[in-house]
């Protein structure tokens, strides 16, 4: 026994080191990828470069469409899904393909769009900060990719375009040449640099490939205020270097300037301005001519060019208030506001959720099928605003933006419920409020489980603790709840209706074979014969329409509906396949409850007896085996949900 326990130290002691060099040998291989990737040479060798890959000089709009638009687009429906925010932006791609195509595209072709700043503007927690947090890592990784790479004047601190090398009165016939715009001047460093290390010759100035990184500051840059009485421009344009002034004679030297603003760091990229609304209108001045002429003011010196996307953040009532201020009249005509509202369908919701909790500490916990949907639609109900127009509330509004058929209704609706308020999904529940009260029901409840009914509960009793939430407010998110948990009753009595009718596969295909049988003689006028006397009989009109019911066929659809299943079944056979009674879904639902009506009273007594009796016990653990394998439950949820179902049965 102690060999066998040296033995297997000993094992763990070489997976351990084994996972270590793993680690180890994929940081060597990276920091090997870093190398081969560099690049430094003259900038006449940086010009055939340029004229093999023109996209190296880009703008750092272009750089930004091009980034998104290599991810892939797909369009669905005549809309555009943009890859690249698709794993981590979920239900707002309309606010998606607006910022891309009404700013980035434009922006791109140097329109006049790319001399405003961007403003996302949007509700907490809506996916603003997430959009800009992708832009960053977006520009990161595409930097270092032959279709991204980026070249800069070597050792510059500002990353400076090498063509702003190329003399004013050259750059047309620069243009003709290579079919580039150069924008911008030399900046007063490189200007200098240009006459004391290299005599003036272009040529020879050495050029380098950079890596944009916002940990090394290098054309990504992150700009947050402090105290709006203490700011100072420096954090944007850097400041004069006291100690070499001696050594320089001036401070209108530029080697005595340290060009370590976020605006110089961020340069041929990407600056994210937090907070940027809780700025001093006069700190915000310095940006005016920075969005119009593409240049700014720094220390002693004419005007520094730079190029690079500003984009903020920020929430509706900050908005208005900036807005609503003379002063800001001039840098307000210089912003594009882009507003990023909530999610507005359920599914996506649940997907927001799943991601939330897959990057949290609760991702062991067993989370029990459809807790996530419930709460998904208790938010999405916060978020939508009373239609005006008749017959729609708002849970068939709620299931119309979920993409779900309700009849009645189509696309054209679909489209004119989300013209109807253009501001919807501004307002509403925000999700970290919901993971936070899931967070709350498994901590209180202490188990490995939580169910709809656990996550439910917790969220109403969250309400008095959510600090903007008014009484008002209180009462209508209460009645949200209830409307949760009846769509929750339904969904709950289905799950088990499904597993209850999976035990009784053969009674739903005899039951299924009887009904086709019976459409069958309708559709072609004829008459059925009984089984057991031979006896000619009419199509059994009780047994169909106690199907048909079930799905809400009326008496003027049941044609229509039975001639739709002949024509399905006559396709299935030419093509050599069986049709049962899950081919159709309509058919299968209308089967599945016709049969799970019949069997109410089984389902009754198998779910709420207190000692069931071995047929019962059975029959129970069958229908426990089918929602563990097939519906995502585990024993303990798959229980809670039978004693829930029996309990709703017998009310």
């Amino acid at each position: 026994m102690l060999m066998l326990f040296f033995a297997y130290s000993i094992r763990h002691h070489e997976l351990r080191w084994e996972r270590r060099m793993d680690i180890l040998q994929k940081v060597k291989q990276f920091r090997e990828e870093e190398e081969r990737l560099k690049w430094k040479g003259t900038f006449r060798e940086y010009l055939d470069i340029v004229k093999q890959h023109p996209q190296v000089a880009q703008t750092a709009h272009s750089r930004v469409y091009r980034m998104i638009q290599q991810a892939g687009i797909t369009e669905i429906d005549g809309k555009k899904v943009y890859h690249f925010f698709g794993d981590e932006i979920f239900g707002i791609e309309d606010a998606i393909e607006r910022l891309v195509e009404e700013y980035f595209h434009p922006a791109a072709k140097r329109l006049d769009v790319r001399k405003r700043i961007l403003l996302l503007m949007g509700p907490v927690s809506g996916g603003k900060s997430t959009i800009v947090t992708m832009l960053k890592r977006g520009l990161e990784h595409y930097s270092r990719t032959d279709e991204g790479a980026i070249y800069a004047i070597k050792g510059c601190p500002m990353h400076e375009d090498p063509l702003h090398l190329i003399p004013h009165h050259l750059r047309d016939d620069f243009y003709k040449e290579y079919g580039i715009r150069i924008e911008g001047s030399l900046s007063p460093l490189n200007m200098m640099r240009l006459e004391k290390e290299y005599n003036g010759r272009i040529e020879d100035v050495m050029v380098e490939r950079i890596f944009f990184s916002e940990d090394k500051r290098t054309g990504i840059g992150t700009f947050s205020p402090s105290d709006p009485k203490s700011q100072d421009i420096a954090d944007l344009t850097g400041s004069i270097d006291f100690s070499t002034i001696a050594e320089y004679g001036s401070e209108s030297d530029p080697r005595a300037y340290r060009f370590d603003g976020e605006l110089n760091k961020a340069n041929r990229g990407l600056m994210e301005f937090q907070e940027m609304l809780k700025c001093d209108e006069k700190f915000l001045w310095h940006l005016l001519s920075l969005t119009q002429e593409g240049n700014f003011k720094a220390g002693r010196f004419a005007l520094i060019s730079a190029n690079l996307l500003i984009v903020a953040h920020t929430n509706e009532a900050e908005y208005r208030s900036f807005i609503a201020n003379k002063k800001n009249e001039a840098l307000h005509s210089r912003m594009i506001v882009m507003p990023i509202p909530y999610n507005l369908q359920v599914s996506q919701e649940e997907r927001i959720y799943e991601k939330m909790i897959k990057e949290s500490e609760m991702a062991h916990v067993h989370i029990a099928p459809h807790a996530l949907r419930v709460a998904a639609i208790f938010t999405i109900l916060t978020r939508l605003k009373e239609s005006k127009k008749k017959g729609i509330d708002l849970v068939k509004k709620m299931r119309l933006y979920d993409g779900e058929s309700v009849e009645g209704y189509n696309q054209t609706d679909i489209d004119e419920l989300r013209q109807e308020f253009p501001d919807e999904g501004m307002s509403g529940i925000d999700p970290r409020y919901v993971i936070n009260r899931i967070s709350s029901a498994i901590i209180r409840k202490e188990v490995p489980s939580i169910n709809a009914l656990d996550v439910l509960r917790s969220l109403k009793d969250g309400l008095d603790q959510h600090p903007s939430i008014t009484k008002e407010d209180k009462e209508t998110y209460l009645n949200y709840i209830s409307i949760a948990r009846k769509e929750y009753d339904e969904i709950a009595k289905k799950e088990v209706q499904k597993a209850f009718v999976y035990s009784y596969e053969q009674s739903a295909k005899t039951l299924m074979d009887n009904y086709l049988d019976n459409v069958e003689a309708f559709c072609n006028r004829h008459k059925l014969k009984d089984p057991l006397t031979g006896e000619e009989m009419l199509p059994d009109e009780k047994l169909m329409r106690s199907i048909e019911e079930q799905i809400g066929i009326s008496e003027n659809a049941k044609r229509a509906f039975r001639e739709e299943i002949l024509i399905r079944i006559s396709a299935y056979a030419r093509k050599g396949q069986t049709f049962d009674y899950r081919s159709h879904d309509r058919l299968r639902e209308a089967i599945q409850k016709k049969l799970f009506a019949d069997l109410k009273d089984v389902v009754k007594i198998t779910t709420s007896t207190q000692t069931p009796d071995e047929q019962q016990l059975k029959k129970i653990n069958e229908v426990i085996a089918r929602l563990i394998d097939d519906y995502g439950y585990h024993s303990i949820s798959a229980n809670e949900l039978l004693r829930y179902v029996g309990s709703l049965l017998n009310r």
